[in-house]
């Protein structure tokens, strides 16, 4: 099943398996300058797909014109009495910065969590510098709910905070 959006030619779908090449080309740049996500910036190829397809998590691209040209994952945020909030990630490819995409890929997000049941949505870990994801998500309907002085280490700004931001679904 595909979602389409209201961007000519562009749609969401799940991940499949011949998608991995693309979902690193977007990825990959990100995870390599280290400023917005946690994840070690020498991580194989291979770990950052096995991370970011894993098994506990939904994964799906958007395309545009047959290219992907975004990519996010949902999944539970918790086990047990939390896991009725989930969590997402989302990146971008550096190209289509700007077009609407991760702002599609939450919308289709919040309301696919809302179908599998999900009653709110947390994002752990938003790097304060990435001041346009923040306006992205409280613009959305996220409020920060926390902020962890100093959490991240930025490559050129240093040591910032990270917010923990939260909806309900």
């Amino acid at each position: 099943m595909t979602w389409p959006l209201p961007q000519a030619f562009m749609q969401i779908r799940p991940a499949g398996t011949n998608d991995g090449p693309a979902i690193w080309r977007i990825i990959g740049p990100t995870i390599r300058a280290g400023e917005t996500y946690a994840l070690a910036r020498d991580m194989t190829e291979e770990e950052a797909l096995a991370y970011w397809l894993g098994d506990d998590r939904e994964t799906f691209v958007a395309e545009d014109a047959g290219e992907i040209v975004g990519t996010y994952y949902l999944r539970a945020n918790q086990a047990g009495g939390g896991k009725h909030v989930c969590n997402c990630g989302y990146m971008t490819s550096s190209a289509s910065s700007g077009r609407g995409i991760a702002r599609a890929m939450c919308l289709h997000s919040t309301e696919h969590a809302r179908e599998l049941g999900y009653r709110g949505m947390q994002f752990n870990f938003v790097v304060s510098s990435n001041v346009r994801a923040v306006a992205l998500w409280q613009s959305l309907g996220f409020d920060i709910v926390g902020r962890l002085p100093k959490a991240f280490q930025h490559p050129s700004l240093g040591f910032v905070d990270a917010l923990v931001m939260f909806r309900p679904l």
